[in-house]
Formats: C-alpha cells, sequence, structure tokens
C-alpha cells in the first residue's frame, strides 16, 4: 500500500532471486515514476524491470525498460491482477523465457498505455511485444509495436483467456512468431482494432499479420495489412 514517488532514476543491474528485479510493488500500491529508467535488471523468475500485483497501480511518465530479463514471465514489466498507467514509455530489448518478452497481463490486469512503443522485445514462448490472458484487457493508443519475436504465438501481441483489448492507431511493424502463428497479432478472443496497421510481420506458421483461434472473433475498423 505504498507510494513513493521517483523522478530522474536510473535501475540498472539488479537481480531478484524471485519477482521484480527492478522493482516491485504489491497490495495496491500506486508510486508515480517520471523519468525513470530500467536497465539490465534480472529476475530469476518473473518480472525482470517491474512486478505488480494485487490492485497495484503505478504511473509510469518518460519511462524506459531496457535490457531487463525474466527466467519466467515478463521481460520488462508483469502486471498480475494491476493496472497500471503507462504514458511516454518504451520497452526495448527486453526478454523473457515464458510469455511476454515486453510486458505480461493476467488475472484481471487492465493496464492503460498511450504513446507507448515495444521494439526488439523477445521470448521464447508467446508474446514477444505484449502477452495478454486471464481476463486482462489492456487498452492501447497510439502504441507501437516493431521488430519484437516470439518463439511461440503473436510476435507482437499475444491475446487470450478473456482478454478483449482495445487498440487505437497502433503499428505493428517487422514482429515475428517464429515457429507458430500470428506475426503480428495472436488472439482467441474478441478484441477491438481502430485505425491498425500491420506491416512486414513475418510467422513461420499461419497468418503473418494476424492469426486468429477458437473463439477469437476481432471487431476490425480501418485497418491496414
Amino acid at each position: 500500500g505504498s507510494d513513493p514517488r521517483l523522478t530522474g532514476v536510473i535501475f540498472s543491474g539488479n537481480e531478484a532471486t524471485d519477482d521484480g528485479a527492478g522493482m516491485y510493488n504489491a497490495d495496491s500500491s500506486a508510486p508515480t515514476l517520471v523519468n525513470v529508467t530500467f536497465s539490465g535488471n534480472e529476475a530469476s523468475d518473473d518480472g525482470g524491470g517491474m512486478y505488480n500485483r494485487n490492485g497495484s497501480a503505478p504511473t509510469l511518465v518518460n519511462v524506459t525498460f531496457s535490457g531487463n530479463e525474466a527466467s519466467g514471465f515478463g521481460g520488462g514489466m508483469i502486471n498480475e491482477g494491476s493496472s497500471p498507467t503507462l504514458t511516454d514509455v518504451t520497452f526495448s530489448d527486453n526478454r523473457a523465457t515464458g510469455d511476454g518478452g515486453g510486458m505480461e497481463n493476467f488475472d484481471y490486469s487492465h493496464p492503460t498505455l498511450t504513446d507507448v512503443t515495444f521494439t526488439g522485445n523477445s521470448t521464447l514462448s508467446d508474446g514477444g511485444g505484449m502477452c495478454n490472458f486471464q481476463n486482462s484487457d489492456p487498452t492501447l493508443v497510439d502504441v507501437t509495436f516493431s521488430s519484437n519475436r516470439a518463439s511461440g504465438s503473436g510476435g507482437g501481441m499475444w491475446n487470450g483467456g478473456g482478454c478483449d483489448s482495445r487498440l487505437t492507431n497502433v503499428i505493428f511493424s517487422g514482429n515475428e512468431a517464429r515457429f507458430a502463428d500470428g506475426g503480428g497479432m495472436y488472439n482467441q478472443e474478441d478484441v477491438v482494432l481502430t485505425n491498425v496497421t500491420f506491416k512486414g510481420n513475418y510467422a513461420d506458421e499461419d497468418g503473418g499479420g494476424m492469426a486468429n483461434w477458437n473463439a477469437g472473433d476481432p471487431t476490425l475498423v480501418n485497418v491496414t495489412f
């Protein structure tokens, strides 16, 4: 339940034998971060840069997650039942062995992302840029996914398990799904896309731009492949 305020702070080269190598927020914590960098942090489990859980709602403005790594989920950030607000945030070159190279959302997490970039993030599983499952519905406005890679499905983004993401003014460019489906995006749910562009994405199997599976019935408005 803590609400610290951090401005101009760098978290670099930290390690956690469990979760949240850079920062760990729990139990309705709501820190405010402005001009903060998370670089080269490593978690032996989840959340290389940041782990948010149990109703935590941090506010991030002009924050960078770069080169962080998780042996589990969420190379840059993982949200468990938490809904952070991100504005002008960059996730670059973060890595996860599990899902969500850049960001992982699960267990009713509903983050809001505005002017956010995911570039060069990677995972050995699903969701190179972002992975959403267990009823998590992120809202994305003016977001770019570029050059992210998943060894599973969803090079840019993966949505499943009750996750009805909402995307407006979003670009998927040059993302890859190696050995699986959905180079740009993989959906098992009813996502809504408005003013979205898919360009130059690649999948070894189905759906270079987008793959929809099982209950995946997306709504597309002014979308370009």
